[in-house]
């Protein structure tokens, strides 16, 4: 076993905001095992654990105190409403711009300043491109209030990239044991654990970019070790670099659970102008964090199949 004096987080503690949700616990689970003493936010109403703190993000007096107390090393902001179809388009932004504001406003406050703070961003603020491959650098063409919500985020916390080391996060889509059947893929693989004989989809024929949320918290994790100089004021893409189409989901599924699923296609989860193939570009990411894991994945079908025998 590794000495303890050795990990990367040794003696630094790590803050993480919105530590109770799906991600959060992944990269606060990466962040323990790599030696940090991991503190979070959570949402008011929410059960908070040890060396957890119950604290809105638009408190900004709760906020400072709650920064004040912990004085993280690294941060990572991972709290927001994530949830595309979000109906409060007025919360999206008051949570995702304004709460992530007093934030920083209240880290730059500190006599000590982080060494890093991760801002999870979102590969939706490329929108509707017809880039095939996206790099950091393709035009931004958000297309619904959540991906704005982010675009506007980035911006703002330009404000600051003077005072704190920013680290821009675009995570395309991934996911893994935990996450809500909101989203797709926990969707498909619900229905196949609960052996239903058939499932409503939109267009099967579109291809995107899964990742496991394991591989994204090692990410986050290890973009915050990488030296400042390579990351502070970048954006990161958090991809696979491969792309799946539903049609290929929904085979690997069958194979996994040893049957097949009658498909209907729903035209009301058909999107108009849909995309037909979007894969994101990590060579940056792989540059600065190294190829290991970035450039050789967790093989989709391996996800889903953990995902199903959860």
């Amino acid at each position: 076993m590794t000495p303890h004096a050795t990990l990367e987080g040794a003696g630094k503690r790590a803050l993480i905001t919105g530590s109770a949700g799906f991600t959060g616990r992944y990269v606060a689970q990466e962040l323990r095992a790599a030696g940090y003493q991991v503190h979070g936010l959570v949402a008011p109403g929410s059960a908070a654990g040890m060396d957890e703190f119950s604290v809105d993000l638009n408190d900004r007096a709760g906020l400072a105190a709650v920064v004040q107390q912990v004085q993280p090393d690294v941060v990572v902001h991972l709290a927001a409403i994530a949830f595309v179809g979000h109906g409060d388009a007025e919360q999206i932004y008051r949570v995702n711009v304004a709460g992530t504001r007093n934030l920083l406003e209240a880290l730059a406050g500190l006599a000590q300043r982080p060494a890093a703070v991760l801002l999870a961003s979102s590969a939706n603020i490329y929108g509707n491109t017809d880039v095939g491959v996206i790099g950091e650098d393709v035009p931004a063409a958000p297309a619904n209030d959540y991906a704005v919500s982010k675009l506007a985020m980035e911006y703002m916390a330009r404000l600051w990239s003077d005072r704190l080391p920013l680290i821009i996060a675009r995570p395309f889509n991934y996911t893994g044991v935990g996450q809500d059947e909101n989203f797709l893929l926990p969707k498909i693989v619900s229905h196949f654990r609960r052996r239903e004989a058939r499932i409503e989809l939109g267009n099967l024929h579109v291809w995107r970019d899964f990742s496991d949320v394991r591989m994204v918290a090692n990410s986050y994790r290890r973009l915050l070790a990488a030296p400042a100089a390579a990351t502070a004021g970048r954006a990161f893409n958090i991809c696979s670099g491969n792309a799946h189409s539903l049609g290929e989901v929904l085979d690997l599924m069958a194979d996994i659970a040893g049957y097949r699923i009658d498909v209907h296609v729903n035209p009301a989860f058909v999107r108009a102008n849909e995309v037909v193939r979007l894969v994101g570009d990590n060579r940056r990411l792989a540059s600065v964090i190294g190829a290991a894991g970035v450039v050789d994945p967790v093989p989709l079908a391996d996800t889903l199949r953990w995902m199903y025998q959860a």
